[in-house]
This record gives C-alpha cells, sequence and structure tokens, in this order.
C-alpha cells in the first residue's frame, strides 16, 4: 500500500530502488527500525521510532514478485496484508499464491481493497467481497484509500462525498466478514479529506518521516507504515514495513477480538 500498484510510475521506482540495492548492498540496518529488517531509503528518526512498537508486519501485492512465506514468517514479521482488489475490475494476480502461502506458513493474514476514485463505492465493494475469501481467523479487511495519482483516473472528489464513499464501502463489506474493515490512508488524503471527522472506524496510516502521533495529531491508530523500502528475508523486493500500536499482549487481545 502507499501508492497506486499500477502504472509505469510505479515499475520505474521499484527498478530504480533495486539497482540501488544492487550497488550497495541488500539495505542498511538503521536506528529505529527493528534490527530483523534493513532499509533501503532510510530515515533519520528521532523520538518514538518504530523499534518502539514490538509487533511488525508486512503488505505485499504483485509488485514483490514470488515470496518464500516460511522464510517470511521467520523473519520478525508477524502479520501480512496482502492486495486482492483495485476498483472494480482489477484482481491482483499474486494473492491468491499469497494468500495461501502466508496462511500454509501460519502468519496471520488479511485481504485488502484499493480504491479507485472512478467507480461507485458500493460496486468495488461487491467486487472486493467476491475475490476476498471469508476465511475464520483472517485478519479483518482493509480499505487502502489514498489519492491514486492514476492517468487513467485523475478525479479528487470534494471531502463529504469522499466520506460518504468510505462510509458505504465500510458497511457493505463489513456485514459481508462481520468485522469493519480497518482504513489505511496517508497524511495528505487524510488532511484534505477531513477523515478525522469519522467517527466509529479503526485506522492504518502512512507516516515514512515521523511518528503518527506527529503526523495526524489526536488521531488514534492500530497500525503504522513506517516506510514503503524495507528489506525483509523472503521478499526479494522493497518491502512496506508496518507496525501495530500496542504490546504483543495486545496484539493477540485485537485479533482475538477483530479476527473472522
Amino acid at each position: 500500500m502507499g501508492h497506486c500498484r499500477r502504472g509505469f510510475a510505479r515499475i520505474l521506482t521499484v527498478v530504480a530502488i533495486v539497482a540501488l540495492a544492487a550497488c550497495s548492498g541488500p539495505g542498511r540496518r538503521v536506528h529505529g527500525i527493528p534490527g530483523a529488517f534493513r532499509d533501503l531509503d532510510p530515515h533519520a528518526w528521532r523520538g518514538v521510532t518504530p523499534a518502539a512498537h514490538p509487533v511488525h508486519g508486512v503488505d505485499v501485492s504483485r509488485w514483490q514478485g514470488a515470496i518464500d512465506w516460511p522464510l517470511v514468517a521467520r523473519s520478525g514479521v508477524s502479520f501480512a496484508y496482502l492486495k486482492a482488489t483495485e476498483g472494480g475490475d482489477h484482481a491482483d494476480p499474486a494473492f491468491q499464491a499469497n494468500w495461501h502461502g502466508a496462511g500454509a506458513a501460519g502468519l496471520p493474514r488479511g485481504a485488502y481493497h484499493f480504491y479507485y476514485h472512478c467507480r461507485p463505492a458500493d460496486e468495488q465493494a461487491r467486487w472486493f467481497i467476491a475475490h476476498a475469501p471469508r476465511a475464520p481467523g483472517a485478519l479483518p479487511p482493509v480499505l487502502d484509500i489514498e489519492w491514486s495519482h492514476s492517468p487513467s483516473c485523475p478525479r479528487r472528489p470534494d471531502p463529504a462525498s469522499v466520506r460518504a464513499s468510505i462510509v458505504a464501502f465500510q458497511g457493505l463489506v463489513g456485514a459481508h466478514f462481520g468485522q469493519r474493515p480497518v482504513i489505511y490512508t496517508t497524511v495528505d488524503f487524510y488532511r484534505d479529506n477531513d477523515l478525522g471527522q469519522l467517527t466509529g472506524e479503526e485506522f492504518w496510516l502512512r507516516s515514512v518521516a515521523g511518528h503518527p502521533s506527529d503526523r495526524f495529531r489526536g488521531q488514534r491508530w492500530t497500525f503504522w507504515q513506517y516506510t514503503g523500502t524495507g528489506v525483509v528475508r523472503g521478499i526479494s523486493g522493497p518491502a512496506d514495513l508496518n507496525a501495530f500500536a500496542g504490546s504483543e499482549t495486545a496484539w493477540s487481545a485485537w485479533r482475538a477480538r477483530r479476527s473472522q
């Protein structure tokens, strides 16, 4: 998550980072990043760092290629979110392999949908429901909603319309899975659409240059995406790394409460 997974620009970004890694080694160990991971383009962390949180996970899509899930499960990763769908007509071709691979490796896993602002919310909800399994023990679904920068959809709805679309998607998907989706979003999208007005929602916040408490003042959060250029054993390309907000005990309690 964190960027639209379609488009030539995304491919160029991944190629450039992989080329950099080939020249400079498999990422650097960084102050503030858990010791099990590295980062190809690290931030100079200060204050409350990602390493202050004990539970970490990844989110992946087709762009990470074939993944060695047993190795990932032994690499300090506690959960995995897998891209299932985008918009109303795109299914991630790696989803089924990732879903079964992560499950077979014993990793708690969930599915996410990337929102496309040029399709109705109810249509996207039905598309996601048609492709993401309803599985006992799976993590709750996730709605990834941000400005996509997609040339096929430059549309930017007004804030009230954005929030209404979120509520519609959440209601349909939550009713199907028995768990309301977690909302993943970025600093600019959250600000532009005043997402703090949403009540009863749980957030996954992207903040790669500071703690969420600094970038999303006053907003409670469950997950924090702190880099999109992480290095994880078992994943060949740059990986999104994420921290859970609480302790290992809190993680177990959250899973018990929020799993399907």
